[in-house]
């Protein structure tokens, strides 16, 4: 029996490939709203970072999560990404 792929993204904090299901997608939608989708199906472009504080902090502090997503990202998503980190860590 043939062994199914397993999805590759890169984290934007560590910048290291990881398995899609290890990481936490952030989405741009059309409408340009952004928002953090856990189940990693919402259409727009998107965006992965580890469940790790440190590559949080990296993305953050290098604003690699708003230039992957070209756009503004405020503190609020910023904020409920961290919550979601801490609480899958």
């Amino acid at each position: 029996m043939k062994e199914k792929k397993v999805s590759q993204r890169m984290c934007t904090g560590c910048m290291e490939m990881k398995p899609k299901r290890e990481l936490i997608r952030v989405v741009n939608n059309k409408e340009n709203n952004i928002s953090v989708d856990l189940t990693g199906k919402k259409p727009g472009r998107g965006a992965y970072i580890c469940k790790n504080l440190e590559c949080f902090e990296k993305a953050f502090k290098n604003k690699r999560l708003e230039k992957n997503l070209e756009t503004k990202i405020s503190d609020e998503i910023y904020l409920k990404l961290k919550e979601e980190i801490i609480i899958e860590w």
